[in-house]
């Protein structure tokens, strides 16, 4: 057997000193400057957003002096959009659900139909020029806070404001919204002055330049809208910036081997049975997490299928009148909720389960207790939001709407109660992980691997904390920001920063991976998004009222994403294979197969969904004609999906190994469910979101924005034959995929193992064995072995001491 440890709890050698640190001082520099260089950059671009964002003047009149709306009324009216969860049906600016029309192209284009008929008709010469002339001539006076508009664009808002009540109030529903979804008519008006406010922006030229508040956007050949310079250059630029980073990135990792993991390693590693790995208490509790993951995500996915049936049939599910009960709007609002609350479920169950295994068995008094406290918290806060999005949604709560209901933003939907009570259960969880992790931490170098997993956690709720800034009462370009922050920010880096110092963890408990390899993916995984991913942010509001500096900036390095994406995705696969090709030394074999198969679909989909589908829809060029289309929700899909969803399901099967005994566990669940996830997900994106997003942008391009996000253009017999298409996908991802992960939840709760850690049992607290020479005996392994790394007898031969 290995040598175990004399603390248990410990971290350093026999005499209890500190570990000093294990990788070169250069990455811990590079790692801190890239991250702050990135920080500072995007606080300019925050300070910016204030400064240029676009204004709400005090009153909109005509030439001679009759007030077409005030800015009380577009502030009320954004209240009134949010609070009927208007953003999950429709959009502004392109942000937004994809049933519904973009309000902002929509207003733009009916009204400046109005205006160019109404010229039409009175004889005046060059219809279409004057038109333009009216939209794009910012009469809009800083001093007195007054907008003048036109005459005939007066009258188009307030034939506009019939359309409006006809299409938000309709009795009969049959568009995806509830029957009567608005019917005050001072409600009606005020939205109507918040959907032309926001025209208004996208077509008015911003002071000083030849250009609107929105960078032109969107495509509008009626007010002389099309993409600006700015927009093509950045473009041209982010490919160079591309092709450049690519490729120095390639060289350098291609001649120097940085990592680590190139050289052979044929070390074979004796694997305790999991039915012989002890358990502490807390790690036990996360079945009942890994449970309630499942459930969510059976939810979730269910709510999703409903989602896109609206778009194949709009009258009925299967007859049932859907609309009256649970809306479009409702819908997508659930769905994408529960997104992120299943698998941010999984990942605090995850934390709670290896912190003992980093503690090498350690566990402290009422650790348990407080991760059941920490579950029924979530319980809570899951269940209060989604009914308070229901109620807020049918103004049950007055003026608690926004407290306890829904705050309307897309992502951020949730009531501000429900809000802060989740931070604060991320919060919890982070107490809980400190509490067992702390002996191991006052032993560790910050730069070491049980720091670099804490602080990943510790970054987790003091990022999703930022959408605080966005409410209601909140400038939508200003919300915006703070609202990608989270959807952006938290998601694609901080969780994916989680992700990479876990799976490394696992690894390095397993004993497949050395410490200083895992240590080097870590820090080369923050200084890649580092350096990319922060200002990359900007990606999300090219054209939402931001400067075109945001253009700029978040193009250059929205294009150095991918950079990392490709080349952690190659180098992601001699991660894995090093797992995969363990020999044992003894009857047990590699306990983790399935686990690591879903980790390694994570590596295809991060590749394909975020780098490849999400690289196609941040090129500026094509966001101007793309954002808000199907496109945009293929990338959602396999991005969220593909990575954190397969990232959710890999780290519960992982926990659920020891969690169920070996007389209950069978392969062919987790062979089913990851062969039905992947291909169902494949199924939804190429046969029915990547080939009808591709068909809208066409329709983008060919006939307008406006034309190309209507419910006629949505109801087409295409589009309508590619949403029944995906139908089978569908039925396999939930038959086939998530039945059979709730199934092995709830084995992991049902046949839960009664072993719990005794305190003489720290060396069953351990996933493997011994770690040893390969039996053919390969004399070259002696010389690729790095002597920094190896056990007592430096790699020769005889077993290592167990210190993960």
């Amino acid at each position: 057997m290995g040598a175990v440890p004399a603390d248990p709890g410990g971290g350093g050698g026999p005499s209890g000193d500190k570990r000093p640190r294990m990788i070169a001082r250069g990455w811990v520099q590079a790692a801190v400057l890239v991250t702050l260089g990135g920080f500072l950059v995007l606080g300019f671009l925050a300070f910016r957003t204030y400064e240029a964002q676009p204004p709400i003047p005090a009153r909109t009149v005509t030439a001679n002096g009759r007030v077409v709306f005030t800015g009380d009324d577009v502030r009320e009216g954004q209240k009134v959009f949010l609070r009927a969860g208007l953003m999950q049906y429709g959009s502004i600016y392109g942000h937004g659900a994809y049933l519904g029309p973009d309000f902002t192209a929509d207003y733009l284009d009916r009204s400046a139909r109005m205006v160019r008929d109404s010229y039409a008709r009175t004889g005046t010469g060059d219809p279409a020029g004057r038109t333009v002339r009216d939209y794009r001539t910012n009469r809009y006076d800083a001093r007195t806070g007054t907008l003048v508009w036109s005459d005939a664009q007066a009258a188009a808002f307030t034939e506009l404001t019939r359309h409006y009540a006809d299409l938000l109030g309709r009795p009969d529903g049959k568009q995806g919204l509830r029957p009567k979804a608005i019917t005050d008519p001072k409600d009606i008006h005020d939205v109507t002055a918040y959907f032309g406010w926001t025209a208004w922006t996208s077509a008015a030229e911003r002071p000083g330049h030849d250009y609107s508040y929105t960078n032109n956007w969107p495509s509008e050949p009626l007010v002389g809208n099309k993409p600006t310079g700015h927009t093509v250059t950045w473009s041209v630029l982010s490919l160079i910036f591309l092709l450049a980073g690519s490729g120095a990135l390639f060289a350098a990792f291609g001649r120097w081997n940085f990592l680590g993991w190139h050289r052979r390693d044929h070390r074979e590693l004796r694997f305790h049975a999991p039915d012989k790995v002890r358990l502490t208490p807390a790690q036990r509790t996360t079945a009942w997490f890994f449970l309630v993951m499942a459930a969510l995500f059976l939810c979730q996915a269910l709510l999703g299928a409903a989602a896109q049936h609206y778009r194949a049939d709009l009258g009925s599910f299967f007859g049932i009148p859907l609309d009256r009960w649970l809306p479009y709007n409702l819908v997508r609002t659930w769905h994408t909720q529960l997104a992120i609350f299943w698998v941010v479920t999984s990942f605090l169950a995850i934390g709670i389960f290896i912190t003992p295994l980093i503690a090498r068995g350690w566990e402290p008094r009422r650790q348990a207790l407080l991760t059941r406290a920490l579950l029924g918290a979530l319980v809570v806060v899951v269940t209060g939001s989604l009914l308070g999005e229901l109620a807020g949604q049918r103004g049950w709560l007055g003026r608690l709407w926004s407290l306890l209901g829904n705050q309307g933003w897309e992502y951020l939907d949730l009531g501000r109660l429900w809000q802060v009570l989740l931070t604060l259960g991320m919060v919890i969880w982070v107490v809980i992980l400190f509490r067992g992790l702390r002996r191991r931490l006052r032993r560790e170098s910050v730069a070491n691997m049980p720091w670099l997993f804490f602080l990943a956690a510790l970054a987790l709720p003091a990022f999703y904390a930022v959408g605080l800034l966005a409410s209601p009462e909140s400038q939508f370009t200003a919300a915006d920001f703070w609202r990608f922050i989270v959807v952006h920010l938290w998601v694609e880096d901080f969780m994916e920063l989680f992700t990479t110092a876990t799976v490394a963890y696992l690894f390095v408990l397993l004993g497949v991976v050395r410490e200083r390899v895992a240590l080097a993916v870590i820090f080369l995984d923050v200084v890649l998004y580092g350096a990319g991913g922060v200002i990359g942010t900007m990606h999300h509001l090219y054209f939402s009222g931001e400067p075109a500096e945001h253009l700029a900036l978040g193009a250059t390095f929205s294009a150095l994403e991918v950079v990392p994406l490709l080349f952690l995705t190659v180098e992601a696969w001699g991660f894995l294979q090093i797992g995969a090709r363990r020999h044992s030394l003894s009857d047990t074999p590699f306990p983790h197969r399935w686990a690591v198969m879903f980790l390694a679909a994570v590596g295809f989909w991060n590749f394909l969904g975020a780098g490849v589908f999400g690289f196609l829809v941040n090129l500026p060029i094509v966001s101007y004609y793309e954002m808000g289309t199907g496109l945009t929700a293929n990338h959602a899909h396999a991005a969220m999906m593909g990575v954190y969803g397969m990232l959710a399901v890999g780290f519960a099967l992982f926990a659920l190994r020891y969690l169920i005994p070996e007389n209950r566990w069978s392969d062919r669940w987790p062979r089913l469910s990851f062969w039905s996830l992947n291909l169902g997900l494949a199924w939804m994106s190429f046969a029915t979101l990547l080939p009808g997003g591709a068909l809208q942008l066409y329709k983008v391009v060919e006939s307008g924005y406006a034309d190309a996000r209507s419910l006629g253009y949505l109801q087409g017999d295409t589009n309508v034959f590619l949403e029944w298409l995906r139908l089978p996908g569908d039925v396999v991802f939930l038959v086939g995929g998530v039945l059979p992960l709730l199934w092995m939840t709830w084995l992991g709760v049902r046949h839960r193992v009664g072993r719990t850690r005794q305190p003489d049992d720290a060396e069953l607290s351990l996933l493997f064995t011994e770690v040893g020479p390969a039996a053919d005996g390969d004399g070259d392994d002696a010389a690729d072995e790095d002597p920094a790394d190896a056990g007592p007898t430096g790699g020769t031969g005889a077993p290592e001491a167990v210190t993960p």
